[in-house]
C-alpha cells in the first residue's frame, strides 16, 4: 500500500471509531436516560456549530443563500434525527447496519440523476451489500418502528451523499461541513426548544461526546479526504460497522442474532472487496 496514504487512513479509522461512539452516547441519552432524539440531534448540530466556526474561520453568508445548500443540510438533519430515533429501540450494530442503504442508494442515485458512471462489478458487490441490509432487516410484519427509522435514516444519508457530489465544488469541505451544522441548529431549534430535559449532571457527559464525537469523526472524516481520492477511502467506510458492534457488547451487552452477523459479514465484503477491485482495476 502507498505509504501517503497512512495519515488519510488513520484519520478515516478515527472517524470510524468517533462517529459510532457518538452515536452509542446518544443511544444513552435515548434509551437509557429518555431524553428526546430531536433535542440529542439539536445539540449535536449546536455543539458542532460552535466547535466549527472558529476552525473555518469565515462565514460565507451567500452560501446560505443558495436553496440546494438547505435541501442537503435537511437531508443530514433528517438522518441524524432518525437515526437516533431508531437507536432507542434498536442495537447500535443493526441500526448502523441497516443505515448503509445510504451509500448504497446513493451510488445509484448519483448515476441516474448525476450521470456518474455505474460499474458491473462495483454495483454487483452493493447489490450483495444491499443483501446483507436485508439480512439485518428482515422486512415483514413483525420489523421493528426502530428499524424503520434506521431504513429512513439511511434514505436521507444516501439523499445527503447525492446532494453533496452534486454540490462537491460549491465550497471548500470545512465550509460545506459548517454549512450543515447551522441549518441543522436551526430547523431542529423548534423541537429542540420544546423538548430540553430536565437538567441533571448525569446528561452532560452523554451529551458532550454525542456531540464532540460527531463533530470531530466527520472533521477527521473531511480531513481524510483532502489527503486522499475518496475512491481509494471509501471501503473503510465499513469499519463503522465493526465500532458499532464493538460497543453494543461493550456498553450495552447486545450482540446481532445470527441472521444479523450473516447481513453485517455481507456488507463488511462487498465493502472491502470493493477495495481488491479498484486495485485490480
Amino acid at each position: 500500500m502507498d505509504r501517503s496514504l497512512f495519515p488519510a487512513i488513520a484519520l478515516i479509522c478515527a472517524a470510524m471509531v468517533l462517529i459510532p461512539g457518538g452515536d452509542a452516547a446518544g443511544k444513552i441519552l435515548t434509551a437509557t436516560l429518555s431524553v428526546s432524539p430531536f433535542f440529542v440531534a439539536w445539540s449535536r448540530f449546536l455543539i458542532g456549530m460552535l466547535v466549527f466556526m472558529p476552525i473555518v474561520g469565515r462565514f460565507d453568508l451567500h452560501l446560505y443563500l443558495d436553496w440546494r445548500v438547505w435541501l442537503r443540510g435537511a437531508f443530514i438533519t433528517g438522518g441524524i434525527s432518525s437515526i437516533l430515533t431508531a437507536l432507542r429501540t434498536e442495537d447500535i450494530a443493526v441500526v448502523f447496519a441497516i443505515f448503509f442503504l445510504g451509500p448504497i442508494l446513493s451510488y445509484f442515485a448519483s448515476g441516474f440523476l448525476l450521470g456518474e458512471r455505474l460499474e458491473r462489478k462495483r454495483t454487483a458487490l452493493l447489490l450483495l451489500g444491499f443483501c446483507g441490509v436485508v439480512l439485518v432487516v428482515r422486512p415483514g410484519p413483525d420489523m421493528g418502528v426502530g428499524a424503520v427509522y434506521a431504513a429512513i435514516a439511511g434514505v436521507f444519508y444516501g439523499s445527503y451523499l447525492t446532494a453533496s457530489r452534486w454540490l462537491a465544488d460549491r465550497a471548500r469541505p470545512l465550509e460545506m461541513l459548517l454549512s450543515q451544522l447551522v441549518i441543522g441548529s436551526l430547523l431542529l431549534t423548534p423541537m429542540g426548544l420544546i423538548s430540553i430535559p430536565s437538567f441533571d449532571h448525569a446528561l452532560t457527559i452523554p451529551l458532550l461526546i454525542s456531540a464532540l464525537g460527531s463533530a470531530i469523526g466527520n472533521y477527521c472524516l473531511v480531513m481524510a479526504y483532502r489527503r486522499a481520492e475518496a475512491s481509494r477511502l471509501a471501503p473503510f467506510i465499513y469499519l463503522q460497522l465493526i465500532s458499532a458492534t464493538v460497543f453494543g457488547a461493550l456498553i450495552f451487552n447486545t450482540w446481532p442474532d445470527i441472521l444479523g452477523f450473516a447481513g453485517i459479514a455481507l456488507l463488511l465484503a462487498s465493502g472491502f472487496a470493493t477495495l481488491l477491485l479498484r486495485r485490480t482495476g
